[in-house]
């Protein structure tokens, strides 16, 4: 008898372990049929960043060959440096400032040894101005608009130019 109440009781304590545990485990957050969603939730919000970062890299990807424009925000328009920047995050749902120095002003810094896909790259193309921006994509590359007449393309960072250039970066991600 004693040796069925040890096991009884063995039998009960691991029972007792195994519901804590799983009552302990975590469960995604379904909302129940019919509720209001909190205003400050998002379905990208709640994404991975890290299937965020490869999302916004192939927004930005898809506008490849696109026109440079002025003010450009759009496929349609074509594209400055901040438009791409502004139309890629937009895509998921993103508010970002429009113009370069807001972007760089309200982004979160990152340390350029840090950078990941899908952070943004600043250059300071005059002495005091942040003047240019892009997508980083991984790899010591990024695509930007680069000027009139040219069109939404990749560049390396390791360039010369825009590593004397480079100023900082950061990310809304």
């Amino acid at each position: 008898m004693n040796r069925w109440l040890t096991n009884g009781f063995r039998l009960m304590g691991l029972l007792i372990a195994t519901l804590v545990a799983a009552g302990c485990a975590q469960r995604p957050v379904v909302p129940a049929a019919g509720a209001v969603p909190d205003p400050g939730w998002s379905e990208s919000r709640a994404q991975p960043r890290r299937e965020q970062r490869r999302q916004l890299v192939a927004h930005a990807e898809r506008m490849l060959g696109q026109p440079y424009r002025y003010g450009g925000e759009s496929p349609q328009q074509g594209f400055d440096c901040s438009g791409l920047v502004y139309f890629s995050h937009r895509q998921l749902g993103i508010e970002v400032p429009r113009t370069t120095r807001d972007q760089r002003r309200r982004s979160r810094a990152v340390p350029l040894q840090a950078l990941q896909p899908g952070d943004l790259v600043f250059f300071d193309l005059s002495d005091t101005k942040t003047r240019h921006v892009g997508i980083y994509i991984g790899g010591g590359r990024f695509i930007h608009a680069p000027t009139s007449g040219k069109r939404v393309s990749v560049s390396s960072l390791d360039n010369p130019y825009w590593r004397r250039h480079l100023a900082g970066a950061g990310s809304f991600l």
